[in-house]
């Protein structure tokens, strides 16, 4: 701030203005010219648009980016919060004029199930200059905090609808935060509201640690116990261990996001930065992490399982070129699905099967023999579409899908569907090249990763390349800092290392792990004194799942406890060394000292009321919707102004006094 003033005052000295002096006080800086010549000629060239479509794009790019919403789905509540939004707000504003001009009502997305999104042209300042459009954006605020409702971008919602999740996947989100997508699914892993403990997860990851703990913001409000964040780099991330039947097995995952890092051309209409700063040396920096990142979700994904590869990037360096040279290294053992039938509504241009590059020069390319050596650093054969023309068609790129911004008001996006049909060739291969390790017979057929992918040229199996970050910027918003991620991905240094998993001795020395020290995750046991007190007081089922209660500190007093499914306890009890978990499960009690006199020092947690409450059979009292307005309007609603039969109830549990009132009290809705 100093040194701003000082350079002000010395251009007034000598007689220079600052560019804010002519405009006046409400002015402010100049806009950002939303031009760059170098983006237009570069897809102009590509031929990625239809060029009568053309200039339709651009002024489509220009244009501000439409707010977005999407309803919680799976809670019982969504139809009640859509019919509120529909007649008690929408309704309203289609009527509703500012400044002599009838306001457009928010309209939902043709393609998204339900009617559970929505997207409006409202700006801000236009919602500040009525009361009535002041009051609707309270209420999303509201919803928004208590997980019923995301503000999530259109095209963001894409990639785990095409996923298909059931309850019983298990999955990885690669790239996850800031988490809208993680939420999305969540949510579809919780479609029964009746089962607690769904057999599916999610594992979450970042590289970033910072960007971690907005992850887990985001994952808290849907209180899940089938979540755990973990902090990690993409491209080298673990191959994790479970007990299956008696033995040790590794995890493969059903279902895989790979949403990674990218130069974020696709977000212009939001990020206003990307127009200045982008080049197209951004993708050519970029494409070896997002090829590794793929690569190794491949690795881990189950035979038969899906992962879908996206980016908010049009750049078919970045796109297609990335999914052919999947395609290319799996030899058969990847293909592209056919997602045209899955999102009905939806517009998108198929994916394209030849491309150029071109560098920050102006230099174009359109295959790696006419790229000179001193370019090979920076250009790689992998950038290029494949020669073999049998080989290119028998790909079917074309099923990869682009969302281009004029189709449908939205962001641009790039999608890919993939399927497992087989084990990766080089875990294949790999048995057969250790034969004098002991650990082969733990080796089944298509089982751990040996390698981190062979990514230029194949790696010796026993290796992995591990390749330092680029993750930090989601998908959805990743031209925020795409000059700091292509620096570091272009730059970083790779380094060789013993292979973790079942298979090959343990390496010379542990990962590093930077960031903030977690404090560690101590299951409690079945016999544990802590449930005598909680069994009595609440009168707990005898299926409750004891096991699956763990706390966060080894000595002392417990302060709070959480609950996970049984399957992330499995994954937690087996891989506390490999990997860096930021934060899992659900809170479901908290330490209450006062309750000591009454028996029990935990009260209820009310995150953890939807995964407690199949199990509670004591300290519930049913409540009219009169006793629901007075536990809600005044602050401290005593007992005695509830309702003559909610009192009754109150009183027959021996544990409250006449004056006492319900602040510690947790409602479990009853239907």
């Amino acid at each position: 701030m100093g040194k701003r003033s000082r350079q002000r005052q010395k251009n007034q000295s000598a007689g220079g203005r600052d560019p804010r002096d002519n405009a006046g006080w409400e002015a402010g800086y100049a806009d950002i010219v939303k031009e760059n010549k170098l983006f237009e000629h570069y897809y102009k060239e590509q031929g990625l648009v239809p060029l009568e479509e053309f200039e339709q794009f651009m002024d489509a790019m220009r244009e501000p980016l439409p707010a977005t919403i999407r309803i919680t789905g799976y809670k019982s509540h969504a139809k009640e919060i859509l019919h509120c939004l529909k007649e008690k707000y929408f309704k309203d504003i289609q009527e509703l004029e500012i400044d002599g001009q009838k306001t457009e009502a928010p309209q939902p997305l043709s393609w998204y199930p339900d009617e559970q999104a929505w997207h409006t042209n409202m700006s801000r300042k236009i919602i500040r200059k009525s009361p009535l459009l002041e009051k609707f954006h309270q209420f999303l605020v509201s919803e928004t905090e208590s997980g019923n409702i995301s503000r999530q971008e259109a095209v963001s919602m894409i990639p785990p609808l095409l996923l298909k999740i059931e309850s019983h996947h298990k999955i990885l989100d690669m790239c996850a935060a800031p988490g809208s997508k993680t939420a999305q699914l969540i949510e579809m892993l919780h479609s029964d509201m009746d089962v607690p403990f769904p057999e599916g997860f999610v594992i979450a990851n970042d590289v970033d640690n910072k960007r971690c703990y907005l992850l887990v913001h985001q994952a808290k409000r849907l209180n899940s116990p089938c979540i755990m964040v973990v902090n990690h780099d993409a491209s080298c991330i673990p191959m994790l261990k479970i007990d299956k039947d008696g033995s040790k097995d590794i995890l493969f995952y059903d279902r895989i996001l790979c949403d990674v890092p990218c130069s974020g051309d696709g977000t212009m209409r939001k990020n206003i930065d990307v127009w200045k700063k982008w080049t197209t040396s951004n993708s050519l920096h970029l494409h070896g992490l997002q090829l590794r990142i793929a690569v190794r979700g491949v690795e881990q994904l189950a035979v038969g399982g899906r992962m879908v590869y996206s980016t908010c990037s049009l750049n078919p360096i970045e796109d297609e070129a990335v999914i052919a040279a999947l395609l290319e290294k799996s030899e058969g053992a990847l293909e592209l699905a056919d997602s045209s039938a899955d999102l009905p509504g939806l517009k998108w241009m198929p994916g394209v099967t030849s491309w150029k590059l071109m560098t920050k020069e102006g230099q174009w390319f359109s295959d790696w023999s006419e790229v000179p050596s001193s370019r090979h650093t920076q250009i790689r054969p992998t950038m290029f579409p494949p020669t073999d023309k049998e080989r290119l068609a028998s790909m079917h790129l074309e099923r990869c899908m682009r969302i281009l911004p004029h189709h449908q008001n939205t962001g641009g996006f790039f999608v890919a569907v993939l399927v497992k049909k087989a084990p990766m060739p080089w875990n294949k291969r790999y048995p057969k090249l250790r034969k004098d390790m002991s650990s082969i017979s733990e080796t089944r057929a298509g089982g751990p990763a040996a390698a981190s992918s062979p990514v230029d040229t194949p790696c010796p199996p026993e290796t992995t390349v591990e390749g330092k970050g680029g993750e930090e910027e989601e998908g959805e918003g990743s031209g925020e800092k795409v000059e700091e991620a292509s620096k570091e991905a272009s730059s970083a240094p790779e380094t060789t290392t013993k292979q973790e998993g079942v298979c090959g001795p343990p390496p010379t020395k542990k990962m590093k792990l930077f960031g903030y020290k977690e404090d560690p995750f101590v299951f409690l046991t079945e016999d544990d004194p802590v449930f005598t007190s909680i069994q009595s007081f609440y009168d707990m089922s005898p299926d409750f799942p004891k096991l699956n209660v763990l706390t966060r500190t080894h000595e002392g007093k417990k302060r709070h406890l959480y609950m996970v499914s049984k399957e992330l306890r499995n994954v937690l009890l087996n891989n506390s060394e490999r990997m860096k978990v930021i934060n899992t499960g659900v809170k479901v009690w908290s330490r209450n000292s006062d309750g000591e006199e009454f028996g029990c020092a935990f009260r209820l947690a009310q995150e953890g009321i939807y995964t407690l409450q199949p199990y509670i059979r004591s300290r519930i009292i049913r409540v009219s919707v009169e006793d629901i307005k007075v536990l809600l309007t005044q602050e401290n609603p005593f007992l005695s102004k509830l309702g003559d039969d909610a009192h009754s109830q109150a009183k027959k549990m021996g544990t409250q006094t006449e004056d006492s009132h319900c602040k510690n009290k947790r409602c479990i809705p009853h239907n």
